[in-house]
């Protein structure tokens, strides 16, 4: 994984980005600061559920003033939320917490807020799927690596495609929108094609589904997913 701007920000290492963000953030709120707070929510709502689980927030709303509010908004908030979120996940991983659902980050803006002042609000949300952060895989919860991004699945049923409305979007033209969907059961865990228009291909084989076995590969269009129940993929595989 490249390093993000704000890493860059952070070390003094890229000036242009320096000078990109005094420019939007001219009100001396600093993302060094945001992303500090978010990472400081995390080790304050970490919730230790067992020996080796201990889950934290994965949904963030970043309350600014009006003025900070819009400079984001014109700046390009989806760009530095993305970011956001990739630091809430890379601190996760460096502390070994877990997710229960996808990461999300946000703006809001509050008008009792000052000039540079912010509150960082979070929440658990369960999801279908989370960001594999530092979670071992299991028979109940298995590890998905598509295209070099590794989920951890949270929910019984998950669904891959193209379109918006997956839980698991690929940038994949030969994938449908609702492509593929894993479910979770209690025999086992079961990939279902759901009507697309390449289909499935598990191990090779064209199926209309299966029942997958730890290390499996399944193809859909140009996309190769990894399916691990258990221990961690190679990572030349």
């Amino acid at each position: 994984m490249g390093v993000g701007f704000l890493d860059k920000f952070e070390n003094g290492v890229e000036r242009a980005v320096n000078n990109a963000f005094s420019r939007v953030f001219r009100s001396e709120l600093k993302p060094v600061e945001l992303t500090s707070a978010l990472r400081r929510e995390l080790d304050d709502r970490a919730a230790v559920l067992g020996r080796d689980r201990t889950v934290v927030p994965n949904e963030f709303t970043i309350e600014l003033s009006p003025g900070d509010y819009d400079q984001i908004e014109a700046w390009g908030a989806e760009t530095l939320a993305d970011e956001f979120a990739r630091e809430v996940t890379d601190h996760a991983a460096s502390q070994r917490y877990a997710f229960v659902g996808p990461v999300t980050v946000s703006f809001s803006e509050d008008p009792a807020l000052e000039s540079a002042r912010f509150r960082v609000h979070s929440a658990t949300v369960r999801g279908a799927v989370a960001p594999a952060a530092a979670t071992n895989p299991t028979p109940r919860h298995p590890l998905l690596v598509v295209d070099d991004q590794r989920y951890i699945l949270t929910g019984e049923v998950t669904v891959i495609g193209r379109g918006s409305e997956a839980d698991i979007i690929v940038d994949d033209p030969g994938v449908s929108r609702r492509h593929l969907e894993i479910r979770v059961t209690p025999d086992g865990v079961i990939a279902t094609d759901m009507g697309s228009t390449n289909g499935l291909y598990v191990e090779g084989h064209h199926v209309p589904a299966a029942t997958l076995l730890d290390g499996n590969t399944l193809m859909i269009g140009r996309t190769r997913i990894l399916f691990w129940t258990g221990g961690e993929p190679d990572p030349d595989e």
